[in-house]
């Protein structure tokens, strides 16, 4: 049996002879047929997946819970048998420390333990799942028909004050690290935070900044302050990440989304802006309306003198659930937040970061976990994209930014 990635070649040929294909023309079966193929044919590398976390919150059951033997909606985003099935090969798993676990001593411990978590679940199952440091790390494994799980730290708080710990992440397979998470750090300013610490990078963050550079670790602007995002365009020496951020103009209630501006920088950079798919991100209608359920809620639940937390609570909360579902976007709007990213920016900067696992079921219809990465190629099918730019769009972009940080780190 040829590998995936061969198969990628050939297919790359036969898309060459027939580059004029008009896909817009074609019909729904038909156009979702190629979309499948296209995600098996095509190597997808997601920027970010929330499964680390996720799992020690919900008492790691490694067969049940990672392999999908067997699998419920209700258990989260991401697992072997779903992947498979959507053509996911290289989820980015996310070290996520949270703000109130970010304090020096808790934070590294706390990374150490999720990536020894991930190494164990490759230990175990080597013939699904490998590691990976490279962009043909991830080649190699998909020719052999293995996941990779590459990580990505979410929070900088880990490197604690010691910058020596960014070479030690690096060594324990770090490949990029978002500066700091929904509040201020020893790094800089969070796009979450009001107390604007230090007016953007801290005098660390600039260190780290560079130390990342020359380490080779991916820098990841995703929910940095605006401010500490312009200080890290005009520091860094390598293309930077967003490693699950979307566009401003869509959400404009939501600071953690990244302006026209902002992209347009990151384009110049030569980075990789990385779709995010939760539903308060891609749309303020959503943001605005899901408030106001909350704010409705906790009037009923103080009326009965009741907090979100009492168990007597949990019924009233269900059955408000039930009568006043979340507001929820779809996959074209998902798209949509790719189309904006390709006119300012353009083709070559624009990537994939879901955020599965890390938002609590709020994903948009259509994209409701790992499996429907379909769904958003058809869509873009549709809208007049070729295969080569959904190549890009699904590997090719964060490849590209990957290898230069390689090779920038080389040069030092």
């Amino acid at each position: 049996m040829q590998s995936k990635y061969f198969i990628i070649g050939l297919i790359a040929v036969s898309l060459a002879c027939t580059s004029k294909t008009d896909y817009k023309a074609m019909s729904d079966e038909k156009l979702m047929q190629v979309a499948d193929s296209l995600a098996q044919i095509c190597i997808i590398a997601d920027g970010h997946v929330d499964l680390p976390y996720r799992l020690t919150v919900k008492r790691f059951r490694l067969t049940k819970e990672f392999l999908g033997i067997p699998v419920s909606s209700d258990e989260g985003d991401f697992d072997y048998v779903r992947a498979k099935k959507g053509g996911l090969d290289a989820p980015f798993m996310s070290i996520y420390i949270p703000t109130d676990q970010q304090q020096p001593g808790v934070a590294k411990n706390l990374a150490d333990s999720l990536m020894d978590m991930v190494d164990a679940i490759v230990k175990e199952h080597p013939d699904k799942f490998a590691a990976a440091g490279t962009p043909d790390d991830i080649i190699a494994n998909t020719e052999a028909g293995k996941i990779s799980l590459p990580f990505g730290m979410e929070n900088g708080a880990p490197i604690e004050n010691d910058l020596s710990n960014i070479k030690y992440f690096y060594d324990r397979g770090i490949r990029y690290i978002t500066l700091t998470h929904s509040k201020d750090n020893q790094i800089g300013d969070s796009s979450g935070d009001t107390t604007r610490t230090w007016g953007g990078l801290s005098p660390f963050g600039i260190e780290v900044v560079k130390e990342m550079n020359r380490v080779g670790i991916m820098v990841d602007i995703s929910h940095v302050h605006d401010t500490t995002f312009y200080e890290v365009m005009k520091l860094t020496n390598a293309p930077c990440i967003a490693s699950h951020s979307s566009c401003r103009v869509f959400a404009p209630t939501v600071k953690r989304d990244m302006t026209d501006d902002m992209i347009k920088k990151m384009g110049e950079n030569g980075g990789v802006i990385m779709i995010n798919f939760y539903n308060a991100f891609l749309d303020s209608a959503v943001v605005n309306q899901n408030d106001r359920n909350r704010k409705k809620l906790k009037a009923i639940l103080d009326e009965q003198k009741l907090t979100f937390q009492d168990s007597l609570a949990k019924p009233i909360i269900t059955q408000f659930e039930k009568d006043n579902p979340s507001l929820k976007t779809d996959v074209q709007m998902v798209a949509n937040h790719i189309d904006h990213v390709v006119k300012i920016a353009g083709i070559d900067h624009v990537g994939i970061g879901s955020d599965y696992d890390g938002v609590d079921g709020e994903l948009p219809t259509g994209l409701e976990d790992v499996s429907k990465y379909p769904n958003l190629i058809f869509e873009l099918l549709k809208r007049g994209y070729s295969p080569e730019d959904i190549e890009k769009i699904c590997y090719k972009n964060i490849f590209r930014v990957w290898n230069k940080v390689i090779e920038a780190a080389e040069k030092q």
